[in-house]
């Protein structure tokens, strides 16, 4: 029995010093691994990187890396930030510019019944269509309609400038007007009939339309005034008289800001909206730097100075991306005239409404900041246009050397003979700092074919200039520029015809004359 006993303890003891001799070999079994699959896997105890040496004792980072890493992963993120959430701070701006003028409730609406000049600080707007726009929230008044006049072209952007739907030829009432019945998210209820039904998914709406001038500007203001309607569901047997906050020749501002601030206005949309406005990604990259649903956004000493140098960083990546896109990678399709390396470019990439890359899932930031940083207001019909309607743009940034506009100097556009414009074109002058109308000595810095003296050459063509002080026998075809000041243009054709959409006719380039 003891002999027994013994037996099991030394085979016990065997299977032991196997299984330690086991662990103890345990790490040369790594070392069998080829170095370049090691390599591959390990972190050297210093690593040279753009924001310094990182130093770490095997693979352990040291605090002081730890905060240099914390500091530039916070300050990404901010950059993305502001990326990505442009759209939401841009169309925050256009209502809080309407608040600004006291149209606050759904009934009173802007209206710029003698046509935006160059006092409104307004997103590349033009000064040759009549604009009129209006807030809808959901949130205080419920369902709201929208009751339309035959005629008008427009839209309804949502709080993250997404397209909700088109008014117009474009829109359901297809330009013979009607009701329209904006539901927020969390509408419940009977659907009444009689009336154009959109579901949303935000709380606050952009309301946007435009008015042809051709048979006056009082006339097309007398249009809207007369006969849109604008008002809460709820009160629709009785519904309040409307009020028309003309916007003409007033100094007021609807830009987002490029600085700290911007984290504020962001801030302000995702508090009070709900959380279907944008995808969870976004919603944690804004949670990620302290801007979440519910919760204050209040950064500390040190957050703060991240976001002030992250946003300065966003600010120059949204700039360089719309004067300097890549035209051979992410902004592909940008240019109207690729074949010649033109400098006149789309305000849509690729004629992409929503930005969703050529396989129509894939989402290009790039592109939505190409848009969203200059321009405002998005929907399917401005980024295809038909023969003899609606408009078409082309935008220039740089002059035909691709070197930036200079205020102080002297530069042609040349307009071929015969622009294949239906209704006319036009030429308007816009400040590089506010992507608005430059402000000059003219408060409608717009030359085109309705211009009151504009000189054509023999040939039909037309010569427009950018410089200090008009040329001589071309004071109807000039557009006043800044010293000291950049700038950039977009020529428009309206009631674009099949010559301009084939390309078969193209304007030229802006060059630099001295």
């Amino acid at each position: 029995m003891m002999q027994l006993k013994r037996q099991q303890i030394i085979q016990i003891f065997v299977v032991a010093c196997a299984i330690l001799l086991l662990i103890v070999k345990a790490p040369f079994a790594i070392a069998e691994v080829p170095p370049d699959v090691r390599d591959s896997i390990s972190t050297p105890d210093e690593v040279d990187t753009s924001i310094g040496t990182l130093h770490f004792f095997d693979g352990v980072p040291t605090p002081e890396t730890t905060e240099t890493v914390y500091d530039d992963l916070d300050r990404m993120r901010g950059t993305d930030a502001f990326l990505k959430g442009i759209p939401l701070a841009s169309v925050y701006g256009l209502m809080e510019g309407q608040y600004s003028l006291g149209a606050t409730a759904a009934h009173q609406v802007i209206i710029f019944d003698q046509l935006m000049d160059s006092e409104s600080l307004y997103l590349t707007a033009n000064t040759s269509t009549l604009y009129t726009w209006g807030v809808l929230d959901l949130k205080r008044d419920g369902a709201t309609v929208i009751d339309v006049p035959p005629g008008m072209l427009g839209m309804i952007n949502d709080a993250a400038f997404d397209w909700i739907v088109d008014i117009g030829p474009a829109g359901p009432d297809e330009g013979n007007g009607g009701k329209f019945l904006v539901l927020p998210p969390d509408f419940e209820g009977a659907i009444p009939e009689g009336y154009f039904v959109v579901p949303t998914k935000a709380y606050r709406h952009s309301l946007f339309l435009r008015t042809s001038i051709a048979d006056g500007i009082d006339q097309a203001a007398n249009l809207i005034k007369n006969n849109l309607k604008v008002y809460p569901f709820s009160q629709k047997d009785n519904p309040p008289a409307m009020e028309f906050v003309s916007a003409s020749g007033k100094a007021f501002n609807t830009v987002h800001a490029n600085n700290f601030k911007f984290y504020e206005e962001l801030d302000a949309v995702i508090q009070y909206e709900p959380y279907g406005l944008i995808d969870r990604e976004r919603r944690g990259l804004f949670a990620s730097i302290g801007i979440e649903k519910g919760k204050a956004f209040a950064p500390d000493a040190r957050m703060e100075a991240i976001l002030t140098d992250a946003v300065a960083i966003g600010n120059a990546a949204a700039r360089s991306i719309v004067w300097y896109p890549r035209v051979d990678g992410t902004l592909q399709g940008v240019q109207h005239y690729p074949d010649t390396d033109s400098s006149w470019l789309m305000g849509y990439t690729g004629r992409n409404v929503f930005f969703t890359g050529e396989d129509g899932e894939t989402m290009n930031s790039d592109a939505r900041v190409m848009f969203h940083y200059p321009y405002t207001y998005v929907s399917p019909a401005m980024a295809t246009p038909q023969e003899g309607t609606g408009s078409d743009y082309g935008v220039a940034y740089l002059d035909s050397n691709k070197q930036f506009f200079d205020g102080s100097k002297t530069y042609q556009l040349h307009i071929p003979a015969d622009p294949p414009a239906k209704d006319f074109w036009a030429v308007t002058i816009y400040d590089s700092q506010t992507r608005s109308m430059l402000q000059t000595g003219q408060p409608f810095p717009t030359v085109g074919s309705q211009t009151e003296g504009i000189q054509q050459n023999a040939d039909g063509s037309t010569d427009v200039y950018f410089c200090p002080q008009p040329p001589t026998g071309y004071e109807n075809n000039w557009l006043e520029t800044v010293p000291g000041k950049s700038w950039f243009v977009i020529f428009r054709m309206y009631g674009p015809l099949q010559p301009w959409l084939d390309q078969s006719w193209r304007p030229g380039e802006v060059e630099l004359l001295d």
